[in-house]
């Protein structure tokens, strides 16, 4: 739980554990003054550099470094803010910690720094949480759209939508007031045209976050089939490695096997897993169960069948996958039975055909996956999302049809305007305009002591 930032002080180091030659210690509130007074014997000059020794209680220096000082509000969190950037031993820096909780500040909760900056208004939940998503982005790709919302890029797009939401909400209102003239309002065409509008603005929205959390989170690609497919081989022609044991054995995968792969900029989460059939062996069965776990979970599964088998008899329709999934088939083996290699169609699925074993035709399958969520490694994503903005985005889309619905059937200007408040709402739960507590200390929990 976060305490009162109009009461205390909070420190901690901001630089990850370990040796190095550059240490920070992080001081945040109202006593980061007297803090600077206790360890320097001096207030440094607001954003200029100062180099001193830091002092302990009987004046002796703990380490010599740079200070820098920021008076509220012109600071990260928007509070008198001090660092203390001295040598990167963990000996040094928790001496440097320890004095400045001497001299009246306790040690940060996890995301606090951020957390503040929040509260006073220096950013909002979208960009806070683009802080930790940047220091956790794993490819370049990532960190760009981690910065992209950083500087307020998914903020604005979700500002622009509230407002005219805002916008269309009060028009609806201003007809109910007036009863007499309501149907006119409603009727006249502005209303359905505004509506479609901001439905179509919400669903690009949702397409670009959707591609922002896969940057962030990675797409899981689940590799299932048959046993014996060669959905082994695929997994190890994917990573460029031997992951996975390969045999002309079926049933050999009888575990998940995770990898992660960077194709262009895209983090992709490899699964294979193991065959799809009834067994009788205990632990084949065991491999099973996690395997349909797995699929449940995925983004994405890729079934893979063996060439030499007949398209009508690969296990796909007895494989009960979720109807909610999205699946690929991949033929493989095709090199052996002279099979086009490719991507095309086969009864309305998309199917690709490669050879695991000798690399054809992988490329292409690596080309069809960025395809999947719109993304060219050239050209990254606009900005870096979460799920509970893909939720939060959704629950506003559903809204606004619902309200599309309530004005065809009525029109009700009442329904109406209550479905523009829930979209209104779930989008401001994005930037955190409306947020509750709880939801807030999940938030922050995440990030990193010292952000």
């Amino acid at each position: 739980m976060l305490a009162d930032p109009a009461v205390d002080t909070i420190a901690a180091i901001a630089t990850p554990p370990g040796r190095g030659g550059v240490g920070i210690v992080r001081v945040s509130g109202q006593a980061a003054a007297a803090v600077a007074q206790g360890m320097l014997g001096l207030l440094p000059e607001t954003r200029q550099v100062h180099y001193g020794a830091f002092l302990d209680a009987q004046r002796q220096p703990i380490d010599w470094g740079i200070a820098l000082y920021f008076r509220a509000p012109a600071s990260f969190t928007g509070e008198d803010v001090l660092e203390l950037q001295g040598h990167g031993g963990p000996v040094v820096l928790d001496l440097l910690l320890r004095r400045v909780m001497e001299l009246g500040a306790r040690l940060a909760a996890p995301g606090e720094f951020s957390h503040r900056a929040f509260m006073n208004d220096k950013l909002d939940l979208a960009q806070a949480e683009a802080i930790a998503d940047l220091i956790e982005s794993q490819t370049r790709a990532a960190a760009r759209s981690a910065v992209r919302s950083l500087s307020g890029r998914f903020s604005e797009l979700i500002h622009a939508l509230v407002s005219d939401i805002t916008r269309l909400r009060v028009y609806v209102e201003a007809a109910i007031d007036f009863p007499e003239e309501e149907i006119d309002f409603l009727a006249d065409g502005h209303v359905e045209t505004e509506l479609l509008g901001l439905i179509d603005r919400v669903l690009e929205l949702s397409r670009k976050a959707h591609t922002g959390r896969l940057l962030r989170d990675g797409m899981t690609l689940v590799i299932a089939g048959l046993p014996n497919a060669g959905k082994s081989s695929l997994m190890n022609s994917l990573t460029g490695q031997d992951s996975a044991i390969v045999t002309a054995i079926p049933g050999t995968t009888r575990d998940v096997l995770r990898e992660q792969i960077d194709i262009d900029g895209l983090p992709v989460h490899v699964v294979d897993t193991a065959g799809l059939r009834e067994v009788n062996d205990d632990v084949e069965r065991e491999g099973v169960r996690r395997a349909r776990r797995e699929i449940t979970g995925a983004d994405h599964a890729l079934w893979v069948f063996d060439a030499y088998r007949d398209p009508d008899a690969l296990g796909l329709a007895d494989a009960h996958l979720p109807d909610a999934l999205p699946v690929t088939r991949v033929r493989n083996k095709a090199d052996l039975v002279d099979a086009p290699i490719g991507r095309h169609e086969h009864e309305g699925m998309p199917e690709i055909s490669l050879s695991a074993k000798t690399g054809v035709g992988v490329d292409v399958l690596r080309d069809y996956l960025k395809g999947l969520v719109a993304y060219d490694g050239a050209a990254e994503g606009d900005f870096s999302a979460r799920r509970r903005h893909l939720d939060a985005i959704a629950r506003a889309r559903a809204a606004l049809l619902a309200g599309q619905d309530a004005l065809a059937k009525g029109p009700s200007g009442e329904l109406l305007a209550e479905d523009l408040r829930q979209a209104q709402l779930a989008l401001s739960e994005v930037t955190g305009e409306f947020s509750a507590d709880d939801l807030l200390g999940e938030i922050f929990s995440s990030f990193c002591i010292g952000k």
